[in-house]
């Protein structure tokens, strides 16, 4: 049995997706074709909140840093992803290994956040409609962000060392990236620390966040009944629904994803790796789409961008 004891100067091989290596050239164009949505999705809706100073409101704000969440976690995932289905480049470096890890789930937390002061956002805009400028101003809407960065980091940070502490006797990971457990799996000593710690950040961000969400969306539900005038409901619910729709597609792959990894024995690698990197992907291509469908702003910025291209 091999043992590596310097994990700062290890090598790690990302197997991919196991047992689909036959099908490397068409999953290819899959991510490729994600990863391009994913940058012409979100950065044309940066692009429109950045030039546009009708859309420097608080609700476009919080979405602007989701987006940029899902620039983050996309670039740190796929470009590896396709090195390696093109060009068979497997190898990746302890330290490329643990920043990516780092980046992954860190993002994944700071999305989490940035999640809860939407809801808490559109908690005000149809709760307390009247104080909605003077409660979500743009101070606030930064000191949130700032929260959500800061959680991210602070409970992602101790992941990359509690890796880097374990003696490794394996370095082929069945993975297509650096996932916590994942890595952690191919040691050779007791992973409990790295089993606890996992668990509890995902019941923390998870667990504690959905809370926050169900909490707001509760109380706006109360305030809704509570309209006489079907219009006045109408509007409310338009008003959350694409948040909404995030919240779906954004927690229910990625709890699943977690907790089959650590439950579930009888799942076929692949269907697991698949999963890990779609619960990441597919918000951050559906997001711009949610967004720019459900609000009427975007829309309008849209065809005015694409009436002076054609004119």
């Amino acid at each position: 049995m091999l043992i590596f004891n310097h994990s700062g100067f290890m090598t790690f091989t990302l197997m991919g997706i196991p047992g689909l290596e036959s099908q490397n050239l068409w999953l290819s164009v899959t991510f490729f074709s994600m990863f391009l949505a994913i940058l012409i999705g979100n950065g044309a809706i940066l692009f429109l909140v950045v030039i546009e100073p009708t859309l420097r409101t608080p609700m476009y704000l919080l979405l602007a840093l989701l987006l940029v969440a899902d620039l983050i976690s996309t670039l740190a995932l796929v470009p590896k992803l396709l090195f390696l289905f093109w060009f068979n480049d497997r190898d990746i470096t302890a330290k490329a290994c643990f920043t990516q890890m780092f980046f992954i789930h860190g993002t994944s937390v700071v999305r989490s956040a940035i999640l809860v002061a939407m809801a808490f956002d559109r908690f005000v805009a149809v709760c307390v409609p009247l104080r909605y400028n003077t409660i979500m101003s743009h101070s606030l809407v930064g000191r949130l962000g700032l929260l959500a960065l800061a959680k991210g980091m602070i409970l992602v940070l101790p992941v990359p060392f509690l890796v880097q502490r374990l003696t490794f006797c394996r370095t082929v990971i069945p993975h297509s990236y650096c996932d916590h457990m994942a890595v952690a799996k191919m040691a050779c000593n007791h992973t409990r620390p790295n089993r606890i710690y996992g668990l509890f950040v995902i019941l923390l961000v998870v667990g504690l966040d959905l809370l926050l969400i169900g909490f707001s969306y509760a109380l706006i539900l109360q305030s809704v009944v509570r309209l006489n005038s079907r219009d006045a409901t109408f509007k409310a619910f338009n008003t959350c629904s694409a948040h909404l729709f995030v919240i779906l597609i954004s927690y229910g792959p990625g709890l699943f994803s977690a907790i089959i990894h650590r439950f579930g024995g009888n799942i076929p690698p692949h269907a697991h790796v698949l999963l890990a990197n779609l619960y990441l992907l597919i918000p951050s291509m559906v997001n711009p789409i949610i967004y720019g469908i459900k609000m009427k702003e975007i829309r309008e910025k849209v065809e005015k961008c694409l009436c002076k291209g054609t004119s």
